[in-house]
């Protein structure tokens, strides 16, 4: 079999359905051979026990890819992904624990409340755009919008530049014909930013990055931002994307999230366990020849793990045999070992929080397109929709309310509630 009949992991026909396609990859086993762009050949696994153990196996498979055979073309856009940068997705051992530390040391100095309340703004003033006209496109309106806000505001970017660093990633990892130009816009915003940081450091996430005891040079603080910034935003735009199409469409959640018998938390386990929006992971390479659940593999052999169908092969207890009970945990939507999502709790508010204040405000919205007429991004990577059309009931918000002169104690104790919520 030659790499151009191998089953294709990108374009609009895997992504209509690509449960289609890891359904019928795994006939071949647990590893099973793909293209994940023009000439460019990987081993899936989409089974989830050989999934788990790619993950966990660090003895098998390390994350540095430059023992990767130098086969892929020059210009072909899935090298801008999975080239070599000196960034926690690309390292394994000490100097892997080492970039860890400094993005786990970063979060930690958001606080959830003050998430909580940045995130909630940010929906207001969004929905606030878009409500009075009963119709709104929940990827560009809002979805998008979030994460993008809350992570401009992490890092320190006016909003224009935290646009253009979401655009340029999301180019890159669609793996179009500029991907190339995309990763140099990605990284030259970044390393503009870390050099006016390093000179005139200001309170963000950026200057404490280049403050850390780690000692990142330029470089390594250009990629560790890379990596947040673009991955972070990508995947939880499109968690909560896939998610409120999750709510919207499915019948037999009709009303009832709205009425309070599913909460968002849950809506999200389930996509998370069906649609996860990182569908497949990034590169894993073979540390020397073996054979690995059955399969002879080659040192250097680039391997990835299908998260979506790994979730949803057939194993006890998952949820092909019992959806409301499989557990929140035992998914690989954020991965697993130790290369696992380091921002899962931050994504996990912000999706939450967003769909929240955007069902409880338009509780009647629809699609205005068939479910099976959505058109998802063509990449491997992600599991992302390029538009969510939707209508509802058009609905202003209410002007605040004047202050009340009368110097009634009552009204005013309403007042101060009603800031308070």
């Amino acid at each position: 079999m030659t790499a151009r009949t191998l089953p294709a992991l990108y374009g609009e026909d895997f992504a209509a359905d690509p449960e289609r396609h890891y359904a019928a990859l795994r006939q071949a086993g647990p590893l099973a051979r793909v293209e994940i762009a023009p000439g460019v050949e990987a081993m899936l696994a989409t089974d989830y026990e050989t999934a788990l153990d790619v993950l966990r196996d660090t003895h098998t498979f390390g994350k540095d890819p430059r023992p990767w055979p130098d086969t892929v073309p020059a210009d072909s856009p899935v090298r801008p992904v999975l080239a070599y940068r000196p960034a926690v997705t690309f390292a394994d051992g000490d100097t892997h624990a080492r970039y860890r530390k400094v993005i786990g040391d970063s979060l930690a100095l958001v606080g959830p409340h003050v998430l909580q309340r940045q995130v909630s703004t940010a929906a207001a003033e969004l929905i606030g755009r878009f409500a009075g006209a009963g119709r709104a496109d929940l990827v560009a309106d809002y979805a998008q919008q979030i994460p993008l806000r809350v992570f401009s505001q992490w890092f320190g970017l006016p909003y224009e530049e935290g646009e253009r660093l979401a655009r340029t990633h999301s180019a890159m990892v669609d793996l179009g014909e500029d991907a190339h130009a995309a990763h140099e816009d990605l990284t030259g915003a970044i390393r503009d930013l870390v050099a006016d940081r390093r000179a005139r450091p200001q309170r963000d996430l950026t200057s404490y990055l280049l403050q850390h005891p780690a000692g990142l040079d330029d470089a390594e603080t250009v990629r560790q931002i890379a990596v947040a910034f673009g991955s972070g935003h990508e995947l939880t735009a499109n968690l909560v994307a896939n998610t409120l199409q999750h709510m919207i469409a499915d019948p037999r959640y009709d009303r009832s999230v709205y009425a309070g018998a599913m909460t968002a938390h849950e809506a999200i386990n389930e996509v998370l366990w069906r649609n996860p929006p990182q569908a497949t992971s990034t590169g894993y390479y073979v540390r020397y020849d073996t054979t690995f659940h059955g399969v002879g593999l080659r040192a250097g052999q680039l391997v990835l793990v299908s998260y979506a169908a790994a979730n949803t092969s057939s194993r006890p207890g998952g949820p092909t045999t019992d959806p409301w009970g499989a557990s929140e945990s035992a998914h690989l939507a954020w991965g697993a070992g130790p290369h696992s999502c380091p921002a899962r709790q931050p994504a996990l508010l912000i999706a939450i929080t967003a769909i929240e204040e955007l069902t409880s405000r338009l509780c009647d919205m629809e699609q205005t397109v068939p479910a099976g007429q959505l058109r998802w991004r063509p990449g491997p990577f992600y599991r992302a929709l390029a538009a969510l059309p939707v209508r509802f009931t058009p609905w202003a918000p209410k002007a605040p309310a004047p202050p009340d002169e009368s110097g009634d104690g009552a009204s005013a104790g309403r007042r101060g509630a009603a800031v308070g919520r």
